[in-house]
Parts: structure tokens; sequence; C-alpha cells
């Protein structure tokens, strides 16, 4: 980024732009300390060895994470801000093979925000907070003057606990892609509502701490791909890893009308985004294993490609050929998280 140079909506996309930028942000702020796995969903910090009935007499990671939430709109087919708020936040941890203990959350509401929404907000990070068995243990609440703010932001951090970090530097060459169900369809419910489309999509967002705590053993590297979509994704994972991976793209596990809402806005399917799903890679003799616990929570869960020697991400069409996948640059849809 040249000195004159703009924030751009494309910088908080989840594409190429937003990868410069934390890399920017990376280069000022490079101190860690201690901390571990600070460009994953998730900093580590090892614990002295200490008795758990949970986790058993281990070295203990502490893992801690945080995000920020600006949904438009805020309310859309199977959620809210709230719910993303709260799931996001357990996800993150959880994507690390964490057990999410706690949640921060930080609310910043604008002056004449009808109450109820405000409430109904509160009850989805409640309800999600509870069915997860994560709790809210810390809180503040700013009201700002009006048009000083779009309706409401939130913002938290999470903490867990861990004895084995999965991180997204950790497919190897041999292991199998999996999804642990469709994908993109938090950006197709969120989209619908926002252009007045009719969809019977509605968002995917769920916590997926139960499930990596089903497989998390078996996971060499994992993610959730939520802003920026699969492609984004796994061209991390790929690279991080040092690995090349091939996707099969009639495995690929998008709905028709996720594909047709894709053509109509001339945005690729691959960059949306998902917030109740997950990628992963798995060695190839715990895939058919691990495939069959995910389809407990799932039935959707499928292999949908390997990884090979070499780099580079490719998309396998239908008609045989190698398409490659890239991180998604230029337009993506803002405010999905």
């Amino acid at each position: 980024m040249n000195n004159n140079e703009a924030i751009e909506l494309d910088h908080g996309g989840g594409g190429a732009k937003s990868a410069e930028l934390i890399g920017e942000i990376r280069k000022i702020m490079s101190a860690t300390g201690k901390w571990k796995n600070c460009a994953d969903d998730a900093a580590s910090f090892v614990l002295p060895a200490i008795s758990s009935a949970e986790m058993g007499c281990e070295t203990m990671k502490l893992l801690f994470t945080t995000d920020a939430f600006i949904v438009d709109p805020i309310f859309f087919p199977g959620g809210d801000i709230g719910k993303i708020a709260a799931c996001g936040t357990i996800n993150d941890i959880s994507m690390m093979g964490a057990k999410p203990i706690g949640i921060s959350l930080s609310i910043v509401v604008e002056e004449g925000f009808p109450k109820k929404d405000f409430l109904k907000i509160i009850k989805s990070i409640d309800e999600v907070s509870k069915e997860a068995g994560v709790p809210i243990v810390t809180g503040d609440t700013k009201v700002t003057e009006k048009g000083k703010l779009d309706k409401i932001e939130i913002t938290t951090a999470g903490v867990g606990l861990a004895t084995k970090v999965i991180s997204n530097n950790g497919a190897k060459v041999g292991d199998v892609i999996i999804s642990s169900g469709d994908l993109g369809e938090h950006t197709v419910a969120l989209l619908s509502q926002r252009f007045g489309y009719k969809s019977k999509i509605k968002t995917d967002s769920k916590t997926l701490n139960k499930e990596i705590e089903a497989v998390g053993k078996y996971l060499n590297a994992a993610k959730d791909p939520t802003r920026g979509g699969l492609a984004a994704n796994i061209v991390e994972i790929a690279e991080k890893s040092k690995v090349k991976i091939i996707l099969e793209e009639e495995l690929l596990p998008y709905k028709k009308e996720t594909k047709a809402i894709s053509g109509l806005l001339g945005i690729d399917y691959l960059s949306f985004a998902s917030e109740g799903r997950f990628i992963a890679t798995v060695a190839e003799k715990d895939a058919k294993k691990v495939i069959a616990i995910l389809k407990k929570f799932n039935p959707e869960a499928k292999i949908i490609g390997r990884a090979e020697k070499g780099k580079g991400v490719f998309l396998k069409t239908n008609f045989g050929s190698l398409r490659p996948i890239e991180m998604p640059r230029g337009k993506l849809v803002p405010r999905i998280c």
C-alpha cells in the first residue's frame, strides 16, 4: 500500500486486498512475545502442565481470538448479527482444536435503534451461548449519537484451551480435503435479504465446537470459510502448508440456487462465505471415519479434493481440465459478517 492509497471495501472482503492490508499491519505490529499461531484464527500460548478432569494432565495451550461484526442487513433469513457474532467467535476458537471456555461481548449501538431489535439480538447471542455451552463472561455497551454509526456493531473476544492446536499450515501431501457441508449459504441468505431476492436458503450460521470435538484429532489443517469463501481459505491452507491442492468440480457442495445467485451477481460462488461450515485436510486412511462422524451433524459432509506435491490450488473441471483457483480479487461481497 502506498502513502496515497485509501482504504477500500475490498480491504475488508477476505480476498487478496485483505491479505495485503493484514500484511502491512503485521509489518508494523510484529512483536508477538511468546504467543504462537498469530496468523491463524486464534493465537496460542503454552501454559504450564496442569491437571484437569476434562483435559487430563498435559501441557495446555491457551487460545485467544477477537472479531468485529458490521453485518448489513442485521436481520436475515435464519439469523442476525448477534447469532453470527456468537457463532463466529466460538468457531474461531474451535477451528484451532480448542475447547471454547468464554466470550467477551462489546456492543456499540446508534441512538434511536429500536429496543425490541436490540433485545432480539441479545437473545440470539444468549441462545447460541447456551446451545454451545460457552458463556458470555464480560462485556460493554456504548450508545453513540444518531448518524455516527450504521445501527449496531459488535466486537467479541474468545478464549479456549487445547492440548493439540490445529493450524492452517498442517496439510500434508496425500491428505484428502473435506467439507463439513454445503458451502456459501450465508452469503446467499444475506444477499437475498439485502437485494430483495426470493430465496429458500437460510444462513448456514451455527457453532462448530461439537463437530471439531468429535473429529479434531484426525485433522491436519482446518479453516471455516467465512470471508473469501472456499477460494480464499483453501488457497491460504495450500500456501502455508506448501502443498498443491486439487478440488473436484463435481464434488463441490454448492446448491443450484447458490450458483444461480452467483451468476446473477457476477461473483464467483467459490468466494461465498459460510458461517457454520469448515474445510479440513485429513490423512486418506482416516477420511471415511471422519466423513461418517460428520454426517451425523450434516448429511452433506463429503470429500472434495486432495493435496499433492507441488504448489497452487486447482479446480478439476467436469471436462477434465485444471483451472487455477487464486485468492479472490476485485468485487467481493462487503459486510457479510
